[in-house]
């Protein structure tokens, strides 16, 4: 049997937040990810390359993967997590390959953004 490409890799992440309208902007005004709703208890979104979803219906709760996002500006992306309500965990570091700073999202999940430059 043929492989699919997707096999072994990321296809989807899904958040319980307890308001999906203040998860939808958050990250539709600090990345401009959009959206899809099927009912009052469940968003799907997408980056443009990725889709996950938004779901009230299970416990809220931070920690998980860690899950990382790719920013061609980080300083900008830093601003936008700011302005958006995110909370930073660790400012910006550098690592092998790049840069990266560590945010908390309003329900508390930790994310990060990293940038090659």
């Amino acid at each position: 049997m043929a492989s699919s490409g997707k096999d072994k890799r990321i296809d989807y992440i899904e958040f319980n937040v307890s308001d999906i309208g203040r998860a939808r902007r958050f990250y539709g005004d600090a990345f401009g990810w959009t959206f899809t709703d099927y009912g009052p208890s469940y968003c799907e979104f997408s980056d443009g390359g990725l889709k996950g979803g938004f779901t009230s219906e299970g416990e809220v709760r931070s920690g998980g993967p860690l899950v990382i996002l790719f920013a061609d500006n980080l300083a900008d992306a830093l601003k936008r997590v700011e302005k958006a309500g995110g909370k930073i965990l660790k400012p910006v570091f550098s690592f092998p390959g790049g840069r990266r700073f560590h945010f908390a999202d309003p329900d508390g999940y930790e994310l990060a953004v990293w940038s090659d430059k």
